[in-house]
């Protein structure tokens, strides 16, 4: 359609100009004295419409000729341009194909080309926007391959070069390069196993940067090399609540910082602040419960500060057989024989463990524990009926242990001699 148009309006203006040239019999008188010239107007016409055609000609010719110098210094400009881009292209591929000494080349190389270019720029060739980012991104590949030759002179250098660049320019893009370089730095510190250097470039990020997921997992690995299990902690919660690990992997790692942010503590206030500081689900897992419940015990001996840890994990383990493997069973009946045994004697308790006994008869941790909580009443005859079940069946040695132990206590209470040198000799067989 716009064809169509061009071509009508084409013609509209042949038309008219055929009309008026057919029809115009105007002249133009020129006097150069002693002449006089007359021409035809038309001609006049078209004498000055070539005229103006040849002089606009001339212009650009001459305009052409004048910019062909700046042409050629922007094509060679453009070359070297293009030979910095294919530089980095190439330590890129070379950094990644675990060529580091050919990568150290190529960037090496791109920062030369970058440098030349800025010292032969002027105000009419502007560098590009990206140059700055161009040349920290060279410095980074550098110092990542040096890293991997275990160069750590070059690598350092290369990096100061990077700082030096963000005290240069506050670019946007030099600022995401620039935190780039500050969790590749974190990254090699872990790698040196040097922690606190690798907090500290992880400190020096920005509050958005700081919380992305690669660098809560540089925290944490800094925080467990540090031995800084309270923070580790803190943030393997972080990158559990993001998503970072499986279920099965994040309940795992987060048991772990929480057994060893137990151990942290050296008393019984240490150890109820740090049980204080858990949240609900890690205060509520087996495994912390009881690794908690047997330090109080060794640090202090204050069962009446475990109860109310061991009593939720009892009720569960009951009311719920598979919620709780038999190891776990075995270590909750191992840590309730020994608080138990603290206390003084509650009949509440004796009636729940009877009632429990009763109802999984085949649990033999549950009679050793009737065993050892029947002693503690003074229920001889039921407390050496319990234990000499269940003391053969044991698979836990120091459970089977303590069972031949109190059994030959017993024994020596009867004046049951050789009943008592027999226990005393199960048990030490045990030990060995």
């Amino acid at each position: 359609m716009r064809a169509a148009l061009w071509f009508v309006a084409l013609f509209g203006v042949a038309v008219a100009s055929a009309l008026l040239a057919g029809g115009n019999q105007s002249t133009v008188t020129v006097f150069w004295s002693p002449y006089r010239v007359d021409l035809s107007l038309n001609l006049v016409l078209l004498v000055l419409v070539v005229l103006f055609v040849m002089l606009h000609l001339s212009w650009r010719a001459m305009s052409a000729l004048f910019e062909l110098p700046h042409q050629a210094r922007r094509w060679r400009l453009q070359q070297k341009e293009r030979a910095m881009h294919a530089a980095l292209l190439d330590a890129l591929s070379e950094l990644w194909s675990g060529r580091y000494v050919r990568a150290v080349k190529s960037a090496d190389k791109a920062l030369a080309l970058e440098s030349l270019l800025a010292s032969v720029r002027t105000a009419d060739d502007p560098a590009p926007r990206h140059a700055h980012q161009l040349r920290a991104v060279s410095h980074l590949v550098a110092a990542e391959s040096a890293h991997a030759l275990r160069d750590r002179d070059t690598r350092v250098s290369h990096l100061q070069a990077i700082m030096a660049m963000n005290r240069e320019a506050s670019d946007e893009l030099v600022e995401e390069t620039m935190e780039a370089a500050y969790l590749a730095a974190a990254r090699w510190s872990l790698s040196d196993r040097d922690a606190p250097e690798a907090a500290r470039w992880l400190d020096g990020l920005r509050h958005g940067a700081a919380r992305r997921m690669l660098a809560l997992r540089m925290r944490l690995k800094a925080a467990r090399l540090n031995k800084q299990h309270a923070s580790a902690l803190e943030t393997a919660r972080l990158l559990t609540k993001h998503g970072a690990f499986s279920d099965a992997a994040g309940q795992s790692l987060l048991r772990e910082l929480a057994v060893a942010s137990l151990n942290e503590a050296h008393d019984s206030a240490q150890l109820q602040r740090a049980w204080d500081a858990l949240e609900v689900t890690e205060r509520s897992q087996p495994d912390v419960v009881l690794h908690a419940a047997q330090r109080m015990l060794k640090l202090s001996g204050e069962a009446a500060a475990v109860m109310p840890w061991l009593t939720p994990l009892w009720n569960r383990m009951v009311q719920q057989p598979d919620s709780c493997t038999p190891a776990i069973r075995e270590r909750v009946a191992q840590a309730l024989a020994r608080a138990l045994v603290l206390l003084p004697a509650d009949p509440e308790w004796l009636a729940s463990i009877d009632r429990a006994r009763q109802t999984y008869p085949r649990w033999v941790e549950l009679q050793y524990l009737a065993g050892m909580v029947c002693w503690h009443h003074a229920l001889w005859g039921k407390a050496q009926q319990m234990l000499e079940q269940a003391a053969p069946q044991l698979t836990h040695a120091d459970m089977q242990r303590h069972a031949w132990r109190t059994l030959a206590q017993l024994a020596e209470q009867k004046e049951d001699t050789a009943r008592a040198q027999l226990c005393w000799k199960r048990a030490a067989e045990v030990a060995a």
